[in-house]
């Protein structure tokens, strides 16, 4: 088993009262992106001039309550702009980008080289993806009885893995002294769709558990378990399936009151899913140029083990002038006053420096 002998529950607690993304931002967005054919600007027609539009967007569904709150005050303060947003996944918001029928994508993933290499070909231009904000991905369970969990790196991966069964097991059983564990099974709850979520999921068990076998992507061959759409259906999963545990945004799991593991990091610390341990997991870390961060498993010992960025993805230009204004008003607002709302909501904001580094992307929208 893991030296839990060396870890300690490490709960790490901020006096401020919102966090942000502590990021060593050394990128330059180059400014070299071919626009000669004009990527669509989506199915929904311009309200009209004077800053008006209406926009359409899809994909993941991780930052979905986040954009869903930002895109109704942003409303409130902006009338003429109205922003529908379809909570469909990752994998789901990509096709639609790639197609051009919204007018941006979201994913919890950056675009893969094929991804890449599709809009190129259709559009004669590079995509444009911009980090809207952090959060973690935290194991939801519900059991009866067990107010507190911590799990060990053998008992995360071997319940991933379908190696550990029961919520009995020995390995468990360690990692929590003094909890009545029952005598069950455990019903592990993964996505059934293709998620950004899943993909920062996997991407930290790839990189935490030997032996897992499946890889890191949007879609798996999952060893064990149920599948449910969207963090919407994992949260609703394990809501009603006793012995249940499934990965959710940790927004999902805080909103509906499910009961979230302590996990242990890379250090060997247990520590609690919270924004300010989350955001210690981007602390000192470099943003290339394309802004696809990602930190699999962070070395800094008070990090949350499973955070990550989400990425709204955009077209280099848009036929309609008003459509583009909004498009950069909003995702300019949402990084800046919408600071608030992520907070709220258990996100972790955009630090400033990254926030100024994609506006400079963004003055580069046609």
């Amino acid at each position: 088993m893991t030296s839990l002998s060396r870890s300690k529950r490490r709960v790490f607690l901020a006096a401020m009262a919102s966090v942000s993304l502590g990021l060593a931002v050394s990128c330059t967005p180059s400014a070299d992106t071919d626009v000669s054919t004009t990527a669509p600007a989506g199915n929904a027609p311009a309200a009209g001039g004077g800053g008006s539009a209406v926009l359409s967007g899809a994909g993941a569904s991780f930052p979905a309550p986040l954009y869903q709150r930002w895109f109704a005050d942003y409303n409130k303060e902006n009338p003429g702009v109205q922003i529908s947003y379809q909570s469909v996944g990752s994998g789901a918001g990509v096709e639609q980008f790639l197609a051009g029928t919204v007018d941006f994508g979201a994913s919890d993933a950056p675009l893969t080289d094929e991804e890449k290499e599709k809009f190129r070909a259709k559009y004669n231009a590079d995509p444009i993806q911009v980090p809207m904000t952090g959060g973690s991905v935290v194991l939801a369970y519900n059991l009866d009885g067990v107010d507190e969990l911590q799990l060990s790196r053998e008992d995360y991966c071997g319940i991933t893995t379908g190696e550990i069964t029961k919520w009995n097991d020995p390995a468990i059983v360690a990692a929590n002294p003094g909890v009545n564990l029952p005598d069950a099974n455990i019903q592990f709850v993964h996505r059934s769709d293709g998620s950004g979520t899943t993909y920062a999921f996997t991407n930290h068990i790839q990189a935490a558990c030997p032996n897992w076998k499946a890889g890191a992507a949007k879609s798996v061959e999952w060893p064990v378990g149920t599948g449910a759409k969207g963090n919407e259906g994992v949260t609703a999963q394990v809501q009603q399936t006793p012995g249940a545990v499934g990965y959710v945004e940790f927004a999902y799991a805080k909103e509906n009151g499910l009961s979230m593991a302590a996990i242990e990091n890379k250090s060997g610390n247990i520590v609690a899913p919270t924004p300010e341990a989350g955001a210690l997991a981007f602390k000192g870390e470099t943003v290339p140029a394309d802004f696809a961060l990602q930190v699999p498993d962070p070395a800094n010992p008070d990090a949350y083990p499973i955070s990550t960025l989400t990425w709204m993805l955009l077209y280099p230009e848009y036929q309609d002038a008003a459509k583009k204004e909004a498009l950069t008003n909003v995702i300019g607002w949402a990084l800046s006053d919408g600071k608030t709302q992520a907070s709220e909501l258990g996100y972790i904001p955009i630090e400033d420096e990254l926030a100024g580094k994609i506006d400079t992307k963004l003055a580069e929208l046609k």
